[in-house]
């Protein structure tokens, strides 16, 4: 019974256990059945969310996902001539490209340790870690890990952008996924470490790729880092500009304990996943990590502020031509849409700053520094102006403080290569660049570029051409103009030679006057003046360099530098070639030869303008000079002496240096001793100086101009320009100079002719068929026909004031006197003591005197002394009686003057006068024609 009772119990406690392990299983199942479905429901829901912030998103393709992992900006250098570092060009962030096996191990395991510790075993997400982040971010936990993969990071930089939101999340991800699968782990790694920022560098500009911060923070490369500085810049990605070391201006901050503290954080994580030893992990604590911080390096702006503007204002149009080229655009275009052209040059700007190219420029970094310093050490600018003006800011009444400004050019004649230059004396103060920027008036440079050689081209004259410098009256659209001679003098007929050497204005506006109309300013457009306007084709003041806006340093230089070439214009260039940072030429300088000038043009005015450094306006240059060459110059002065110019050029290079002030203002005429030509003439030379120092075959060749054929030697009469006759030798008035063959002179001179004159007043005139032979002087004269083959017929000159000059004789026109029919009258003359005297005669036709003597009273009285015009109206006497009369130029005598009596009884018989001034006979029956007389043998100069 017992037995039984025990097994009915035990049966029934089986049975509940059963119930209840069949509820709990069966909750279970439900349970678990639930929580997966639960799971499922959730992953789907996740899944929908994220496909639905994904739907819309473009996948790229492998070409597409390689353009712009790769597409970082990348700083573009500079270059010096012949591959000499410069520098950066200017930018917002510096960054240079490197290779992953170009960077130290030590900052690959670094990065990978800190920012990516399963970097090697993901494919591009990490799951867990996007949970966590998400667990975090749902729980807005205070502690925040980051669940973004060294991919995902790169994803973000170059595909995305820095949003924060899920979408933004989701896309990362799945171009993540992506991007593993394009491309192996060492080129992501090597993209990465090309984009991320790192904060500042020790001269305070923003950078970012390894590099760049190798460089800029520890001034090693990037295969040099040591571990703790590794680790010190694997630790400034997470925050760039909270850990970087160095303040804008390029301070070390005072507190640098953060980035410390992050640097101990990676060295850390790099013990923990094996990459360093316990050993290493202790020394590179206790490294002092400032000791290797990089001094602050100036930036090519800070040091070389010209020139940098410079090459980046030259890179952008010739980047901005190809961009528009490759978009189907010619240069032309650029040039007529003021919008198309601002367009493509903010491209190229944008592509400059970017793109990591190498600006190879044909600036000597030796020259161009010398150069530098010599201004810097000059001290012959001449005083500052100051002047009060209104501060815009204060409203208050300021000095403003204006010192000479000076640009320069040094140009190779040959290739057109900019070889050095000088912008100005302090890019500080004036930013203008007056060596490439600054228009100014080019005084006298203008007048070979303009006048002398196209003149010579067309064969108007040549450098024996015979010109008058004489008062110049012209009337024009706005008045009448009169061009002066800067000493304020006329020099008569002078050969356009001297004219040149000497620099006189009148005969180079005379000679311009004849080549006006056969539009002479087409020369200077091919020789690269670009500011000319409608006003200057007919501007006659333009030959003497009166342009209405005016010329750059440059491009007077660049003009110049023609007639160095042998008549053949290279336009002058900066920048010889770009290159992409992949190693491709995307530009290099071609240059284009312009045929201006014949040789012999050419070799004509550089031998014109070497006389004048030998004895012209420049001939103090070879005092200045350390060397010697083969030099051909010209000086200028712009108006009221408000420009001072000196351009030379010899076989290899041209030179040229403008000084004056930027609002202009005359020049001081002296200070310290030197006027302001001689100022600016020791500066080109002590500049050229400098120059020869570095390079002396470039700056002083060797060789000499050579002369071209088609150049002969011919002698000329002076008066004239043409062959001399044989009465031109007789007088002495042959001169003789090159020519170019095609243009020598072929006919004989035929104004000269032997005649006779008398002088009135100082003035010569042609004699009359009944003019005694006493009062004539024979010699060669001069047909007055010469003024119509000069161009100056018509012209209200004084005729006396045309004919040349040399040594202090002077030869002058001979003017028909007016013979006024009549008889002279007679005149009075006294007595006192031994001398008897008189006034000249009132009547204008008087040509001179006759002096009687009469021994005694009841003896006829006789000639004994003859006195022309303009000689001393006085005599001595002896004892006797005397009177005087008057001639005119027709031979009428005027009645006897009063006699005067000596009666001292001599002790010795006194010696009767001669007639010391006997006259020259001429051939009976001719007629004197009008004429200038000459002397027979003037000093020739």
């Amino acid at each position: 019974m017992t037995d039984k009772t025990n097994n009915l119990s035990l049966q029934k406690t089986l049975r509940k256990l059963r119930i209840t392990y069949d509820v709990i299983w069966n909750l279970f199942l439900v349970f678990t059945i639930a929580l997966i479905c639960g799971l499922f429901f959730g992953f789907g829901v996740g899944a929908g969310y994220f496909v639905s912030l994904v739907k819309d998103m473009h996948i790229p393709s492998y070409k597409e996902m390689k353009k712009d992992i790769y597409n970082y900006e990348e700083t573009t250098h500079i270059y010096f001539a012949n591959n000499v570092y410069l520098g950066q060009f200017r930018s917002d962030l510096e960054r240079e490209e490197t290779k992953l096996d170009q960077v130290s191990p030590y900052l690959i395991k670094a990065i990978i340790a800190t920012e990516d510790e399963y970097f090697y075993e993901h494919k591009g997400v990490v799951p867990k870690a996007v949970i966590r982040a998400l667990f975090q971010e749902a729980t807005n936990s205070s502690v925040r890990t980051g669940g973004s993969t060294l991919t995902q990071q790169l994803v973000k930089n170059q595909i995305l952008t820095n949003e924060v939101s899920f979408e933004r999340k989701a896309k990362e991800m799945l171009l993540a996924l992506r991007l593993e699968k394009f491309f192996t782990k060492d080129e992501i790694l090597e993209a990465y470490l090309n984009v991320v920022p790192f904060g500042r560098n020790a001269s305070g500009r923003q950078i970012a790729g390894i590099q760049s911060a190798a460089e800029g923070i520890f001034d090693v490369d990037a295969k040099d880092l040591n571990l703790a500085q590794a680790a010190f810049l694997a630790g400034l990605p997470q925050s760039p500009f909270r850990y970087t070391p160095f303040t804008s201006s390029g301070k070390i901050k005072e507190d640098i304990t953060p980035a410390l503290n992050r640097m101990k954080t990676v060295l850390q994580r790099m013990k923990q996943a094996g990459y360093i030893t316990e050993k290493e992990y202790k020394e590179a604590l206790q490294y002092n990590i400032a000791q290797d911080f990089a001094s602050p390096k100036p930036s090519p702006m800070e040091k070389y502020p010209w020139l940098t503007i410079e090459i980046e204002n030259r890179a952008k149009e010739i980047l901005a031509g190809i961009l528009a080229k490759k978009d189907g655009y010619e240069k032309k275009d650029l040039t007529l849409n003021n919008a198309l052209y601002n367009e493509y040059l903010a491209k190229a700007e944008k592509n400059l700053r970017q793109n990591g190219y190498k600006i190879h420029t044909t600036i000597d970094k030796n020259i161009y520094d010398r150069m530098q310093q010599v201004v810097r050490d000059y001290q012959y600018f001449g005083s500052d102006i100051i002047t009060k003006e209104k501060d815009q800011k204060t409203g208050k009444i300021v000095n403003k403080v204006e010192p000479v400004e000076v640009g320069a050019m040094l140009i190779e004649n040959k290739t057109g290569k900019i070889i050095s230059f000088v912008g100005g004396r302090d890019y500080h103060r004036e930013q203008l660049n007056h060596a490439t920027q600054a228009y100014r008036s080019n005084g006298s440079t203008m007048k070979p570029l303009l006048v002398y050689a196209p003149a010579m081209e067309m064969g108007i004259v040549q450098p024996g051409s015979v010109i008058p410098d004489i008062r110049l009256h012209v009337k024009t659209a706005s008045g009448v103009y009169s061009p002066k001679n800067a000493d304020g003098k006329t020099h008569g007929l002078v050969s356009a030679r001297r004219a040149l050497q000497y620099s006189y204005n009148i005969p180079a506006v005379r000679t311009y006057m004849k080549i006006v109309n056969q539009r002479p300013i087409a020369y200077l457009e091919k020789m690269g003046f670009t500011s000319l306007t409608k006003d200057d084709t007919s501007n006659l003041s333009m030959a003497l360099g009166a342009l209405t806006k005016g010329v750059t340093v440059e491009e007077n230089v660049n003009a110049y530098a023609t007639f160095g070439n042998y008549g053949t214009f290279v336009d002058a260039y900066l920048i010889e070639k770009i290159v992409s940072k992949d190693g491709e030429i995307i530009y290099e300088h071609k240059s284009q030869p312009v045929n201006v000038f014949s040789r012999q043009t050419a070799y004509l005015t550089i031998d014109m303008m070497r006389d004048v450094i030998r004895q012209g306006t420049a001939a103090a240059l070879s005092g200045y000079l350390k060397f010697s060459a083969d030099w051909a110059g010209k000086t200028g002065t712009g108006q009221d002496n408000k420009d001072a110019w000196f351009v030379a050029t010899n076989p290899n290079v041209t030179f040229g240096v403008w000084m004056g002030y930027d609002t202009p203002k005359p020049l001081q005429k002296e200070y310290k001793g030197l006027t302001y030509s001689r100022r600016n003439l020791l500066l080109w030379a002590r500049l050229m100086n400098a120059a020869y120092d570095v390079n002396p075959k470039l700056i002083a060749p060797n060789k000499r101009f050579n002369m071209p054929g088609g150049i002969v030697r011919r002698s000329y009469c002076t008066i004239s320009g043409l062959l001399p006759s044989d009465l031109c030798v007789k007088a002495g008035l042959v001169q003789s100079d090159l020519y170019n063959a095609k243009f020598v002179p072929t006919k004989v001179d035929h104004y000269l002719i032997s005649s006779a004159s008398v002088k009135v007043n100082g003035k010569k005139y042609a004699i009359l068929e009944s003019t005694p032979q006493e009062f004539i002087t024979s010699g060669v004269m001069i047909k007055k026909e010469l003024l119509e083959e000069l161009g100056i017929k018509g012209e209200p000159i004084d005729l006396n004031d045309l004919l040349p000059k040399w040594d202090g004789a002077s030869t002058q026109f001979t003017n028909r006197l007016g013979e006024n029919g009549k008889r002279p009258s007679p005149i009075t003359i006294q007595l006192s003591k031994q001398t008897v005297s008189w006034k000249p005669h009132h009547e204008s036709d008087v040509i001179g005197y006759r002096v009687y003597y009469a021994k005694k009273e009841g003896e006829p009285f006789r000639i004994v002394q003859i006195v022309k015009s303009g000689q001393p109206l006085s005599f001595t006497v002896l004892n006797g009686m005397y009177y005087v009369t008057a001639v005119d130029i027709a031979g009428k005598e005027s009645a006897p003057s009063n006699i005067v009596r000596k009666i001292e009884v001599p002790k010795l018989k006194p010696k009767a006068p001669t007639d010391t001034n006997k006259g020259t006979e001429t051939k009976e029956g001719t007629k004197p024609e009008e004429t200038i007389n000459l002397p027979s043998s003037p000093s020739q100069q």
